[in-house]
């Protein structure tokens, strides 16, 4: 069961539902001074769950009205191509279709099922998910979306009946970084390049979670934040080691604080012969951090 972390009102300022403002004002217009500060901490959003996930970012047209004026300014623009991600995403990040780009439904997938309803908490957080959508270089691209889970949305809203997360920080996680990490050269052997894949794509497996209990929150980050756990990887894939699991359980020096203790088995392919190493992360509060960097695991 997903753990909640309640979070006080002078430990972060409240801000607006925008579940609320699409429900009260489903045409976008503005509302009065009054009407924002009555509308702050509606909806049962004062005190949210937080969430730590790895997906893809996705616009989609909440009703068929909006759809139609994205088709028509594709028609202006002479451009026959409309469903391509690329068109798509050139003409919403165009100053003058903005308008547009504020309608739309954010939706965050998991292996193309949608699993949140993201909500940006400012203005400035449009910008960062017209970046998301941007067609991606590798498709083994992901988005980081770090908020506060709130409750299934309402089906009008978008048709899709999924919590709605705030988004607190959303980034990037791509695969040439990653690459980077474990192999600064700019050339690697074929033999690299396929364990690097292989390596990337079992994190992204560990990862495989909707980020809201602290056990997957605590995997999330080190998938997305960890360098070493990579670096470790790929020193282990020299000896003919491979990453076999990563386990996470709670903490023995969990005591005020939420500390998880993440343990990654690294096995010999010849003779099964498991190497332990274990990371304590802490996500008592919104964004996780390292307790206890890297060191080997032994079993009690």
């Amino acid at each position: 069961m997903d753990q909640s972390v309640q979070e006080s009102s002078s430990a972060q300022p409240q801000k607006k539902c925008s579940a609320c403002s699409a429900k009260s004002s489903p045409e976008g217009s503005k509302t009065s001074g009054n009407e924002k500060s009555e509308n702050k901490g509606t909806c049962g959003l004062k005190s949210l769950p937080f969430v730590y996930v790895l997906g893809q970012v996705e616009a989609r047209f909440p009703n068929r009205s909006i759809e139609k004026e994205f088709v028509q300014i594709i028609e202006r623009s002479k451009s026959t191509n409309f469903e391509h991600q690329q068109a798509f995403y050139s003409v919403l990040s165009q100053p003058e279709n903005r308008y547009l780009a504020r309608k739309l439904s954010w939706i965050l997938t998991m292996e193309g099922v949608p699993i949140y309803i993201l909500l940006p908490t400012g203005p400035e957080d449009l910008v960062v998910l017209l970046e998301a959508i941007r067609p991606p270089a590798c498709p083994l691209d992901r988005q980081v979306v770090v908020g506060r889970k709130g409750p299934v949305a309402p089906p009008e809203m978008c048709g899709l009946e999924v919590p709605m997360v705030l988004v607190d920080h959303l980034y990037s996680f791509e695969y040439s970084n990653f690459v980077k990490s474990i192999h600064p050269e700019p050339t690697a052997d074929e033999k690299f390049k396929a364990a690097a894949v292989e390596m990337f794509q079992r994190m992204m497996q560990i990862a495989d979670n909707t980020g809201s209990a602290d056990k997957h929150r605590a995997l999330n980050y080190l998938a997305a934040c960890y360098p070493p756990i990579y670096a470790m990887a790929a020193e282990k894939f020299e000896r003919n080691f491979s990453l076999t699991s990563a386990e996470a359980h709670p903490s023995r020096l969990s005591d005020s604080r939420r500390i998880v203790s993440v343990v990654f088995s690294f096995t010999d392919r010849e003779n099964g012969i498991a190497e332990k190493y274990f990371v304590r992360v802490d996500v008592t509060e919104e964004f996780p951090f390292i307790v206890t960097n890297m060191a080997p695991y032994y079993d009690r």
